[in-house]
Parts: C-alpha cells; sequence; structure tokens
C-alpha cells in the first residue's frame, strides 16, 4: 500500500488529494525533509532492493523546494551540508564493502578484480551527453510537476526511462568489449602442445554441475544485491564442488595450478567500483545492461555524481 501511495505522489504530487496540510507549512518546519529540498532524498532510490530504505517519514514537495531554494539564494538557509554528510555515509558504506570483497581474495586476486574501473570504462563522450540530457529530462519533470501538469510530467518520465535504458545498453557494449580485451590478458595455466588435453574442470557429474551452476547463479544474484559477503560464500562453495572431481583425476598436473589461478580464470569476477555488485567478464550485454539500469546501480551513481557536485560548491 505505502509503494502504491509512493508511486500516486511521484506522478501527481503529494498533495494530491486536495489536502490544505502541504499548503500552510513552511521549508523549514521540522518534519520537512530537509535532504529532498536539498536536491536528493536516500529514501527514494533503493526503492524493492536490498538497500531499500523505506519510505521517508518526512514531507516531500516541490512548492517547499521552491521556496528553500528562494532562499538559499538569499543566504537565509543552506542545507547542503546535511545532503552530503548523509550520502557520503552512503557511499563510504558502499566502498567498504567493496574492499571486504578484495580483501576475501589474495593479492593476485585483487589485481584482478580491480583492474577494469567500470566508471572509467563507460565514461564515453556519447555516454556523458546522454546522462546531461537525463539530468535535463528530470529537471523538466519536476517543473512539471510544480506547475501541476500531470501529463507533460508523465511524458518527462517515459523520455527519462528511455534515456536511462539507451545509456545502459551503450554502457554495457563498453564494458563488454573491455572485459573481452581483459579475458586476453587472463593466465592461461596450459603452457604446451602435452597440456592440451581436456582437464577436470569439466565434471562429468550432471548432479555436480548442476549444484556448481545454482551456486554462481546466486553468487551473482546476491552480488547484484550488493551482498558481498554471502555472494563471496556462495562462490567459495562452488569452488569446493568444482575442485571435488579434480582430486580423482590424477591426469591433471596440479602444481600448474595456484588457487589465484583457480579464482582468476575460472570465476573471472570484477567489482563494479560504483555500486559494489560482481560482475562476470562472461556476462552478456544484455545482463550488463540489466546491471547498469538497474535500481540499485543508477542510486548509487546519481549520489556519487550528487556528492561531486556538493564538494564542488561548499
Amino acid at each position: 500500500m505505502d509503494a502504491l501511495r509512493k508511486q500516486l505522489d511521484v506522478l501527481m504530487g503529494a498533495n494530491r488529494n486536495g489536502d490544505t496540510e502541504e499548503v500552510s507549512r513552511k521549508y523549514y518546519d521540522r518534519d520537512v525533509c530537509r535532504l529532498f529540498l536539498a536536491g536528493l532524498c536516500p529514501h527514494e532510490l533503493f526503492q524493492l532492493t536490498k538497500m531499500d530504505k523505506g519510505p521517508c517519514p518526512k514531507i516531500h514537495s516541490l512548492q517547499l523546494r521552491k521556496e528553500y531554494q528562494e532562499a538559499k539564494a538569499k543566504d537565509v538557509d543552506n542545507y547542503d551540508k546535511d545532503l552530503e554528510d548523509n550520502i557520503d555515509r552512503l557511499i563510504v558504506e558502499c566502498d567498504r564493502k567493496i574492499s571486504r570483497a578484495l580483501k576475501r581474495l589474495d593479492e593476485e586476486d585483487a589485481k584482478a578484480a580491480i583492474a577494469i574501473s567500470v566508471s572509467e570504462v563507460t565514461q564515453a563522450p556519447e555516454i556523458i551527453e546522454i546522462s546531461k540530457q537525463i539530468k535535463e529530462k528530470m529537471k523538466e519533470a519536476d517543473q512539471s510537476d510544480l506547475e501541476g501538469n500531470t501529463d507533460m510530467k508523465i511524458r518527462a518520465l517515459e523520455e527519462l526511462d528511455e534515456l536511462r535504458a539507451t545509456r545502459a545498453d551503450k554502457q554495457a557494449t563498453l564494458l563488454l568489449d573491455a572485459f573481452n580485451r581483459d579475458r586476453a590478458s587472463l593466465p592461461q595455466p596450459l603452457t604446451n602442445a602435452q597440456q592440451l588435453t581436456p582437464v577436470p574442470a569439466a565434471i562429468s557429474d550432471p548432479h555436480i554441475q548442476e549444484m556448481i551452476n545454482e551456486k554462481l547463479k546466486k553468487a551473482e544474484e546476491l552480488g547484484e544485491q550488493g551482498m558481498v559477503d554471502e555472494a563471496q560464500k556462495a562462490l567459495e562453495e562452488a569452488e569446493a564442488l568444482k575442485k571435488l572431481p579434480a582430486r580423482q583425476e590424477p591426469v591433471l598436473d596440479s602444481s600448474k595450478y595456484t588457487a589465484a589461478d583457480v579464482r582468476i580464470t575460472d570465476q573471472k569476477l570484477r567489482v563494479c567500483d560504483i555500486c559494489g555488485a560482481f560482475l562476470s567478464v562472461y556476462d552478456s550485454d544484455r545482463r550488463l545492461a540489466d546491471h547498469f539500469g538497474g535500481k540499485l546501480h543508477l542510486g548509487y551513481m546519481l549520489i556519487r555524481e550528487k556528492l561531486a557536485d556538493l564538494q564542488v560548491l561548499l
């Protein structure tokens, strides 16, 4: 019910029923959300994800935001510091999860895990231009809402979704190209013709293989949700299953493999340096596009951009 009410608030405004409560309020009232007034409330970012903070207990009003912005222009009030401190804590928490994921790997794994910076790889001029269009469209939607033009707001939100989908597809293509180059640079334990025979990594027991696939799929889903520790545990369980047949097959010269080789060449994981989700160099462009268009990634991207803007102003 709360989720439905929130969607109606987004489309038609919190005062859609003609309540007079909002009209009688001032932007500086204690039950008005200062973060929303300053430009971004984290409660709105991660709805229906593992990071969902629930509905904001305070009032969100574009009219009150307009009044605040007018007061801010006159140096009467400034809530930018409140917003900066709040979203900085979210980013520190996200970066801590990324660090924990990397610490679970040994030195060689960590080098592989951070070899690709998702934010740098996907910052092509075309992507930057689309991001600018997205910001302008968000302002347009807010302005339409402030003017009470619901049709214009809905149209702006639809165009906003299209722009985000286009950006996600292009980001996925760029990252996929980087992953293709990255795979070519991964360690290759087999170095001569005698070692080209099939190795026990191709498990013959279909039941074990099915269990491995389920563990890997679960790890990817947990990684996308930002659950780093749980994802790593699932990966370790999958790796333990992979090693069982290897101990039964004397054909493999195990001395040519190290623990790092197994993890790098089998899992081939990369960590998104924006939201902390696990990505695989074998992910398809569609899966990568889903990642870039997901609420978790978009939310963290938005707060990182907002923090950068605030740090320039303050």
